[in-house]
């Protein structure tokens, strides 16, 4: 199942409702909603900086892991980054494809 790195940060208000709620709390509504897209959490953390929360997630597919994303943001207590993230072996594989490309101005 394809990984992506979810990124989320609060707003204000946001952090209100993390407050009343613990951080315990976000974290298994968070498990809830990608559970309910049929994927699973393998990391939760809360993070210092630019980003309140570092998820990394298993989903089905894009299309889940943007349901997800729209779900968060849409809300607007929390404004959220997804990357889909590969593999080594899946990198090495890209790696290996032949294509032809032209670089700009070469």
């Amino acid at each position: 199942m394809p990984k992506y790195l979810i990124e989320a940060a609060y707003s204000a208000e946001g952090l209100r409702g993390l407050q009343k709620d613990k951080a315990s709390g976000r974290k298994q509504a968070v498990i809830k909603a990608v559970e309910s897209l049929e994927g699973k959490v393998d990391a939760f953390y809360f993070a210092l900086g630019e980003q309140d929360v570092v998820v990394i997630a298993e989903l089905p597919d894009a299309v889940s892991a943007a349901a997800l994303s729209l779900a968060v943001s849409a809300t607007g207590l929390a404004r959220t980054s997804t990357t889909a993230l590969l593999s080594v072996e899946e990198t090495d594989r890209a790696l290996a494809k032949k294509l032809t490309y032209r670089a700009p101005g070469a």
